[in-house]
Parts: C-alpha cells; structure tokens; sequence
C-alpha cells in the first residue's frame, strides 16, 4: 500500500511536514496512543501520564484540531477517542511509538485499573445503601398471580436474567412468568436484600449470582442451560466502564431467538448522578442501537418508560428509555 493510498481516505486536513511537527511532542504521542486503546476523558489522563489537567489539554488540543481526536460531551466531562484517521501509516507509526512510550512508563499498564475503577464506585455506593431498604416484603400480591396468565403468550420462558438486580423490584414481574430466573448483582448488600424479597415472595425458582454479567462460572452457567431466554439490564448500562462491551457480553447470554431488554436513561446534565455511582450520563437512542448491532443484535423497538412508572428516587426527573432487541434464530446478517 502506497503512502498516498493509505492517507486518501480519511485524510488529515494539514500537510504532511505539519503532521511530522505535530508529532515531534512525546507527550503528544502518548495521549494519541491511550486514546487509540480506550475513551479516555483528561482528568483520566492525567492521572495514567501522572501529569496535570492544563498540560494534558494542552497536548490534546492539537491533536482535537486536526482530527486526530474527537471528544464527546459527558455531562460536565469531555471524553476523547482516537478519530478515524488510524489508517493513515504515519498516524499508525506515531500510536505505535506512543504506545512503546506508555509501556515504557507503566501508563498502559495502568489503564486496566483505571477502567475497573469507573464501576467500582457503583458497587461501594450500593454496598453501603442505607439499611432501611432491608425491610422485607410483603407476601406475594394478587396482581402477579395474574402475571402468570400471561405466560403462555410468551414465546420462550425458561430462564431470564435481571442484570443489576438492585431492590429486586423487577423479579415480581420475572418471576411468574420464567421457570428459572437468576438475579445478578456485584453488590453483596444488595442481593441480602435481594434475598428477603425472594424469601418473602415465596420465589423458590429464583437464585441469586454475586458477581457481573460476563463472570466465567455465570457464563458456564447459562451455556449448560442452553442459553438464557430473556436478559433484563435495567439501569445498569450506565454503571459499566465499557457500555458497548456490556452489551456484547449480555448478548452472548442469550440463545437463538433470545431477548435483550435494556432499560436505561437517555443523555442527561444531572452530575449529582455521579454520587450515586454512574458512570455515564445516559445514551442517545442511536448509540444504544449501534451498541446493539454491533453485538449481532436485531433491534425490534424502543421507546419511552413514562415518567409515572419512575415517580420516585433521585432519577425521577430523568427520561428513561427501553431497547428490545433479539439474537436471530439462524446465523445469518443482523439488519
């Protein structure tokens, strides 16, 4: 491949002995390379380089300027990733050596932990939610039973998963309707309470998994059952430090004809959510479909959860969203 072909398209919108300029900066180098590995924001930067926030915007700027990075707007945060010029070879040189200088520095091997870090403020927030929520449940109220008359409408109805189980609220609806459910929650505290509800429910079909939705033994677990009909994240995409590998990992619990429900909020500016452990700041309808396809999904619907149905609780005032999405029966192109 020429240097010309390679550089055609996309092309940078400066000439090449700028571009040469522009890299002669190691610190430049590095940024580019951390953001061709992971969505970074500066603050996060910063902290893999060891450097200050002035001097990582600093180095950022330019390479914003010229398209080598785009930034998307968080919130109050501003998030970089590498543009989509990595094919240009001299663009492909510079990550190279900025990644030889990340490893060199221990900044790449840093980046794991950093990312790791984005959910565990989620799990420290609800490990120590406050202990009224501990208060057990009533017996199983009438309106279910009537949940159970639906069953034979469903499709598939042998297992399903509630991902980020929380209060347990969801598995009143599950529960009748699945002859096995498992309810997922990396919060100990959580699932304890979890576990009254389930008592008090008389939900003898329902366990309980400690630990996240792409876990090894619960992989297995659903592999041996043939595939889980249903998985229900709600609320738990903004939780997880990579959302797009979320979705791919929660798709692969599924089996041929399985559903994906993913209820979660659409872009907001209350950062206030952040002290309740999110990591994102909700997602516009058309990242969440392209995150749905990606993982080899059919997208069937979406729509607005209305605001009656969340009255309550910190995100009241938030506009929720759901996505339905299926694995195709056969093997064939995901539309």
């Amino acid at each position: 491949m020429s240097l010309q072909a390679a550089t055609s398209t996309p092309s940078l919108a400066m000439p090449r002995v700028e571009l040469f300029k522009l890299f002669a900066e190691p610190g430049r180098l590095q940024v580019l390379a951390l953001c061709a590995e992971e969505e970074l924001s500066v603050s996060e930067l910063a902290t893999l380089l060891d450097d200050s926030q002035p001097q990582v915007s600093r180095k950022v700027a330019p390479l914003r300027e010229v398209g080598l990075l785009e930034a998307r707007r968080d919130g109050t945060r501003t998030f970089l990733r590498a543009g989509d010029v990595l094919s240009d070879l001299v663009v492909q040189d510079a990550v190279a050596e900025g990644r030889r200088l990340c490893l060199a520095d221990g900044s790449l091997a840093r980046l794991p932990g950093l990312i790791a870090a984005r959910e565990a403020r989620g799990v420290e927030h609800f490990d120590v939610a406050p202990a009224e929520k501990a208060s057990s449940a009533p017996t199983m109220p009438e309106h279910l039973a009537h949940l159970a008359a639906l069953a034979p409408l469903l499709p598939g109805r042998q297992l399903a998963l509630d991902v980020g189980t929380g209060d347990g609220l969801v598995l009143d609806v599950l529960a009748p309707l699945y002859q096995r459910v498992i309810a997922v929650d990396r919060s100990r505290a959580q699932l304890a309470r979890v576990a009254q509800r389930v008592e008090a429910r008389g939900f003898h079909h329902v366990s309980l998994f400690e630990g996240s939705y792409d876990d090894a033994a619960l992989v297995q677990r659903i592999d041996t059952a043939g595939g889980a009909d249903l998985v229900f994240a709600g609320r738990s995409l903004h939780h997880a430090s990579r959302p797009a590998a979320a979705v791919r990992a929660l798709a692969r619990l599924l089996k041929r004809g399985g559903h994906l429900v993913v209820l979660d909020y659409l872009p907001h500016e209350l950062d206030a959510m952040r002290e309740q452990g999110d990591a994102w700041l909700g997602f516009p309808d058309a990242e969440v479909r392209r995150m749905l396809l990606d993982a080899q999904l059919t997208v069937l619907a979406s729509f607005p959860i209305p605001a009656a149905f969340h009255p309550d609780g910190p995100d009241a005032s938030l506009s929720w969203h759901a996505w339905v999405a299926q694995r195709p029966t056969s093997s064939g192109a995901v539309t």
